[in-house]
């Protein structure tokens, strides 16, 4: 069972789910309460028999990122340093909770992802971008840092692109974003459902179990020492070689038919 919030509207078809940031007249900011309602979601997606999930903006915004009009809040308010501390962390759990989810992810990004929306698109396995999208890291522009966000906007562009990026906060377009490796796909508006049911029928199709052990194991990987590398991998293998689902696939390989588990 899926956790219900305000906060994010959810679409469930088969093996995948669409969530959707529902507050688009203020942009689709990550307020304390969608994060929270995020964090939880993906918690239960940890096992829920889904494959794919799909992150998208209502209103043809994906995110505008944190919720500025709380941070001045919490400075006028008398917030501490140990507070900010807690409120950083958390965005941190967040970013890591996302990166980690088994199902292959897919970030729609509409009208712009700004801040930390641009940290949730870098959590993703695939981002697809409208010929109109925009990209920007706007925290230096005033007076703040993309802290949290920054490890995973370097192992999704390289360190080059990601200083330039984060320094500068300097906005690019789809065009770029494509050149860079942050968007993998561009297209119109009016196709993204199209672009997104041919992702889906694809992934549809990649054994569900096989594919969230290799990507845990990828997850892990820039961590592990190489012995560590070698030893997490002859175990997943050994795994999966044993496992229902392989014997599944070697057989239907075989006898020339689809798994049971395609396009499911």
């Amino acid at each position: 069972m899926l956790p219900t919030s305000p906060y994010l509207d959810l679409e469930l078809t088969g093996r995948w789910l669409t969530v959707w940031f529902n507050d688009p007249e203020k942009r689709n900011p990550l307020t304390q309460e969608r994060v929270h309602a995020l964090l939880e979601l993906c918690a239960a997606l940890q096992n829920a028999p889904i494959q794919g999930v799909t992150f998208r903006g209502r209103g043809g915004w994906f995110c505008a990122g944190g919720d500025l009009k709380a941070f001045k809040s919490g400075v006028q308010g008398g917030a501490s340093r140990q507070d900010f501390i807690r409120l950083s962390l958390q965005a941190a759990d967040l970013f890591d909770a996302m990166a980690a989810l088994p199902q292959f992810t897919v970030m729609v990004v509409e009208g712009a992802a700004m801040a930390g929306g641009f940290g949730m698109v870098c959590t993703g396995d695939m981002v697809i971008a409208s010929e109109g999208a925009r990209f920007g890291l706007s925290e230096t522009r005033i007076g703040l840092t993309p802290a949290q966000i920054a490890p995973f906007v370097v192992a999704r562009i390289g360190l080059p692109a990601a200083r330039r990026l984060i320094l500068s906060g300097a906005m690019i377009d789809a065009k770029d974003a494509l050149g860079l490796g942050l968007a993998d796909q561009i297209t119109a508006t009016r196709d993204m459902d199209c672009a997104l049911a041919d992702v889906q029928n694809s992934v549809l199709d990649a054994a569900p179990q096989a594919m969230s052990a290799i990507k845990r194991q990828l997850i892990q990987m820039p961590y592990q020492n190489r012995e560590e590398q070698r030893q997490e991998a002859a175990e997943s293998f050994a795994d999966r070689m044993l496992s229902d689902e392989a014997r599944e696939g070697m057989s239907a390989f075989f006898q020339k038919r689809k798994p049971n588990w395609a396009g499911g």
